[in-house]
């Protein structure tokens, strides 16, 4: 049995990752900043603020850490607010899980992310895979879905909704190179994570959308 920590568990990812991977006879521990009722009953919540998060991931000694936080400009409020989940965060939880003695991290990011993007959402999921990199996991999954579609959300985005019921049409005209760019349903984001979990041996590993799908089955 795999001892797995789970961060952002609450989220759209998140609690579909969860579920598959109870499914799968995993021992699965949820990292919460607060308690969540949408997370299955058979996986173990720890809750805490982010500063109590290493003290609280010390005790656990998980096999497999698993990121999928991440919030929005629009919920954060300001940049600084939004790097501080998606970046500071993310790393936190990495480096507390690293140092427990987990050997593997999984992390959602972004389709795009780019040190050089014009987009401030862009840059920062690039810095946070930069600070992964640099933990030197034994081996570190990256997972570049693009706009995420199907599942129930934990918030509505007008612009996002917009989106995703253009997103048949729009994803048309990606093919080639740009196919990584069309929507991914969330449920095969999880259910690449949950693939991802049994998988071994060493480096970094960067999935996109053709993989992800491949990935989930």
């Amino acid at each position: 049995m795999t001892r797995i920590l789970i961060s952002g568990a609450s989220g759209l990812i998140g609690r579909q990752a969860v579920e598959k991977l109870t499914a799968d006879g995993n021992e699965v521990h949820a990292l919460l900043r607060k308690q969540s009722d949408d997370v299955p009953q058979t996986v173990r919540q720890h809750v805490g603020s982010g500063a109590d998060w290493p003290a609280m991931i010390a005790d656990l000694s998980p096999d497999v850490a698993i990121s999928c936080l991440g919030t929005t400009m629009r919920i954060a409020g300001s940049p600084e607010a939004f790097r501080a989940v998606d970046h500071d965060l993310v790393l936190s939880f990495a480096a507390a899980a690293r140092k427990a003695g987990a050997r593997h991290i999984i992390n959602v990011s972004s389709v795009g992310a780019m040190p050089a993007s014009s987009s401030f959402y862009l840059r920062t999921k690039a810095d946070a895979e930069q600070g992964l990199k640099a933990l030197k996991f034994e081996r570190l999954d990256i997972i570049r879905p693009g706009l995420l579609t199907g599942g129930n959300r934990p918030d509505n985005r007008t612009g996002e909704s917009i989106a995703i019921m253009l997103a048949p049409f729009t994803d048309l005209l990606m093919f080639g190179p740009l196919s990584k760019y069309r929507s991914t349903p969330s449920a095969k984001v999880a259910g690449a994570i949950a693939a991802l979990v049994a998988f071994g041996g060493h480096g970094v590993f960067i999935h996109e959308n053709d993989e992800i799908n491949a990935l989930a089955g």
